[in-house]
């Protein structure tokens, strides 16, 4: 439910954004960088009610947190939770958009959507620009939850506030190469829905690009859940 919450509100503002007659179109990078840090804000707080203490939504998070503290045993289910969340996410943005989808002519624009592109295509440097973002999110979570800061702070419920206000800043400062996928759950089950909707003139789902934001995702989480692991 996290995940599925995540997806539909992000990919909701991509959404709004890009396609046509929409309120939101063309209302540019900034509504999209922090829509999606307010949409992983939403989708922390659900998860958390739904009865997941860890609010894992994110695959990279839930790798680097278990190599960081050894234990491996949540991995496969939440890795199918989220994938599965983010699938049923983005169908609900299809399903919400649907007449601006068939307004819409360019099948780039309607695949953006879903998932991710990167604005110069290079696999070497598309992949460094997920795994550098993806490491700095799971540095900061790990940062908002670590002892010497839960010593003075945050605050009871603050904490899913702090970890959107990072995807915020991710998507602000570094977002612009990539798109800012950073979670690979994110960018697989949406990337799956685009490819099994019937979406008038959608284009493909570029599979060619889409190992980037999932390897990207999980090396840099790895590396920072090791990183966190030798230093905190």
């Amino acid at each position: 439910m996290g995940t599925l919450v995540l997806v539909f509100l992000g990919n909701g503002v991509n959404a709004n954004v890009l396609l046509k007659r929409a309120l939101g179109e063309n209302s540019g990078w900034i509504v999209i960088a922090t829509g999606w840090g307010l949409a992983v804000m939403a989708g922390v707080f659900t998860a958390i009610a739904c009865g997941s203490s860890d609010a894992h939504i994110n695959p990279a998070v839930t790798l680097g947190l278990a190599l960081s503290s050894g234990d491996f045993s949540k991995i496969g289910i939440y890795w199918a939770a989220q994938i599965l969340g983010a699938f049923a996410g983005a169908i609900l943005v299809w399903i919400h958009f649907m007449p601006h989808f068939s307004l819409t002519p360019e099948a780039d624009k309607k695949r953006a959507c879903f998932c991710t592109s990167p604005a110069v295509r290079n696999s070497g440097a598309n992949l460094v620009s997920e795994t550098l973002g993806t490491f700095l999110l799971v540095l900061g979570i790990a940062s908002i939850f670590s002892k010497p800061v839960s010593a003075t702070g945050p605050a009871a419920g603050l904490g899913p506030f702090l970890v959107g206000a990072i995807v915020w800043v991710i998507g602000m400062g570094l977002g612009g190469t990539t798109g800012f996928a950073i979670n690979p759950a994110r960018d697989l089950g949406p990337r799956i829905a685009h490819a099994v909707l019937p979406i008038s003139g959608k284009g493909d789902s570029d599979w060619g690009y889409a190992g980037i934001p999932v390897l990207g995702g999980l090396i840099g989480g790895a590396l920072a859940g090791l990183f966190i692991k030798m230093v905190f």
